[in-house]
């Protein structure tokens, strides 16, 4: 990918005060533990503070392996492990957003006292809505290592809005927060070498005339000349078919049929779409053109096209994403996890509130999560009754061993995909619905840079690279939010948020989602860096970049099973809504429920909180209380 060698790249520094063993970071700080200095006073090892923990994160090795046994028939059959002999009103898999609601809601109609144990894979709760920190020069820096903010193309449902606010989220306030530090910058357009002429960074990208903005790029002039055409025209490339006809078919192919044979594009020139992620990680031979329209890509501006909707948006940002949210629902749920104060902490009190994780399975507590969890079966015991008081029998793996409880009522809030794997006595037809979608793999690297001079000189925020290892990148939103602030001027550290969508072009979408997430887990850590400070060193090096002086830091959030699979009108059955997958797939069993976002088929954090509440009424019908 380029000539730099890794000592011009930095690859021999060692960055964020970290060390790397086998791709994980662990912190050689005493500041990054909690614990202080009890290891040195004969007690035990103090704990890693997972946000803090830079390297390879999101779905990181260690986290998945028990679940791909799992999936790979290891634990078939009976399951023998240790009884702990503990017994709960409701265990809950999956410590994500989801998972958290159920569990406050389960207590909304239950009571406060009732017995709840969480059980997550990873080594901190949250699912994707993952806090990354880094510490530079005495300053505690935040970026989202996954969901980002609360928002929706359509409105949240009353539930949801009502927990948010429950938690003291007021959804009007977020433009209250957000600061002017980048005000008058733009964007810019990555071209790289091996798909155009050279490399270069044009700046101006939506901003300048399009004329003049591929003049700058390093084009062929017949390339040059048909994307000119392309963004500048007005021309409807459907002539003679009535709106509602033209709107059906452009249901039925991708975008990039559309491009190559209606709108007229020289082949030459896909390679400007060809790498782009859209939505939910499509690409350009993914898209259904109707979307492509409907988000007013080029070609569609000379066409009457019906079903555009604007709808009603929530939108609501924290410099740690939707982490904010998970923080807050655990503040409410387990005592001790967050210092006590007057007031219970809300949206701006929690950005710096810092957690114990030494307190979030105290026995003590009617809720406990207990982390680095997998669990691998959940089985009826006796007959699926409502007068069967231990229900169900869980059992999790964590740290090699196989431990068991049981519990009234189990809400599964983890992915469909490993759902069958671990309730084998499912209906062959739902675990058939559960295995349908195949999850999107996304990958949110946050680099650490010590300043942004070469944005400012450059006058940009961001960077498209449309065959670039990573797609997107830009410098984090500016925020000033309960005691916190972001960079404010170019000469401060600031985070880059960089966004990858791996896939393998040319086949169905769910078959790329599976060979992109093959290839995620496939890649080490070192190979992922050397790309990351490749492809910085080769966008900003004009500027004044340098790769092996100005990163400080690095957090590569690899989610292989990311974004929840949504349907589409190219590869997906047209059946009603309660024909498809996803909704044939969450039906209860016995007294397990099904929560996710996988439950709606669809990536937003509504509706991962609409289906914690739905899986908890489902409980509450199993047991006869409502």
């Amino acid at each position: 990918m380029t000539d730099a060698s890794d000592r011009e790249l930095g690859l021999n520094r060692p960055i964020a005060r970290r060390d790397f063993i086998g791709g994980i970071a662990v912190a050689a700080s005493a500041g990054a533990l909690l614990g202080g200095s009890g290891a040195a006073r004969g007690q035990a090892a103090p704990v890693p503070y997972p946000p803090a923990l830079t390297g390879l994160r999101g779905q990181y090795p260690g986290s998945f392996e028990a679940a791909h046994q799992a999936r790979d028939g290891d634990f078939s059959g009976a399951i023998t492990a240790d009884d702990s002999g503990e017994h709960y009103d409701l265990v809950i898999v999956g410590g994500g957003i989801s998972g958290l609601s159920a569990a406050f809601f389960y207590q909304q109609a239950l009571g406060a006292d009732r017995k709840i144990l969480i059980l997550d894979n990873h080594d901190d709760f949250g699912g994707h809505a993952k806090r990354n920190e880094f510490q530079h020069n005495g300053r505690t820096i935040l970026a989202y290592g996954g969901t980002m903010s609360i928002e929706s193309p359509f409105p949240y449902s009353f539930t949801s809005k009502r927990m948010l606010a429950d938690l003291g989220v007021d959804l009007t306030s977020y433009h209250r927060f957000e600061t002017k530090a980048y005000e008058g910058l733009g964007a810019a357009t990555f071209f790289d070498k091996q798909h155009f002429l050279a490399d270069r960074l044009v700046t101006g990208t939506g901003k300048k005339p399009w004329p003049e903005f591929f003049a700058q790029a390093p084009l062929s002039a017949p390339v040059r000349a048909d994307l000119t055409r392309l963004f500048t025209e007005k021309v409807d490339h459907l002539p003679g078919m009535a709106p509602d006809a033209k709107a059906e078919m452009l249901r039925r192919i991708s975008y990039q049929e559309f491009l190559l044979k209606h709108a007229g594009l020289r082949p030459e020139s896909l390679p400007y779409f060809a790498g782009q992620g859209y939505r939910n990680n499509k690409r350009v031979d993914t898209l259904p053109a109707w979307e492509a329209a409907m988000a007013r890509r080029p070609g569609f501006a000379g066409m009457d096209i019906p079903g555009q909707i604007t709808a009603e948006a929530q939108h609501f940002h924290w410099p740690d994403g939707n982490a904010s949210v998970a923080r807050l629902l655990v503040s409410r749920l387990v005592p001790g996890v967050f210092a006590p104060g007057s007031n219970p902490l809300d949206q701006e009190s929690i950005v710096l509130a810092r957690a114990n994780y030494a307190a979030l399975d105290n026995p003590a507590n009617s809720v406990r999560i207990r982390l680095n969890s997998t669990v691998i079966r959940a089985d009826h015991i006796g007959k699926r009754t409502r007068t069967t008081e231990k229900a169900v029998r869980i059992v999790y793996v964590q740290g090699g061993k196989r431990v068991s409880v049981t519990a009234a009522n189990v809400i599964l809030a983890c992915f469909n995909n490993i759902i069958p794997f671990i309730v084998p006595a499912l209906p062959e037809a739902q675990k058939a619905a559960l295995h349908y979608a195949s999850k999107v793999p996304m990958q949110y690297t946050n680099v650490l840079v010590r300043n942004w001079r070469p944005w400012a000189t450059l006058g940009i925020k961001s960077i498209h690279a449309p065959n670039g290892y990573h797609t997107t990148t830009a410098l984090d939103t500016p925020m000033a939010i309960g005691g916190y602030a972001s960079a404010a001027t170019p000469d401060e550290a600031v985070v880059l948020h960089m966004v990858r969508n791996p896939n393998q072009p040319g086949l169905p979408r769910k078959e790329q989602n599976r060979i992109g997430r093959a290839a995620m887990l496939a890649t080490d850590y070192a190979t992922i860096e050397r790309e990351i400070r490749s492809q910085l060193q080769r966008m900003l090096g004009g500027a004044g970049f340098e790769a092996a002086r100005d990163i400080a830091g690095i957090t590569v959030n690899r989610w292989p099973h990311g974004y929840s699979y949504t349907y589409d009108t190219l590869d997906d059955p047209d059946v009603p809504d309660e024909q498809r997958p996803h909704i044939l797939g969450r039906q209860s069993f016995g007294r397990i429920a099904i929560a996710n976002a996988d439950a709606a088929a669809s990536a937003f954090t509504n509706t991962a909180i609409d289906m914690g509440e739905r899986a908890v009424q489902e409980c509450l019908i199993s047991r006869g209380l409502i």
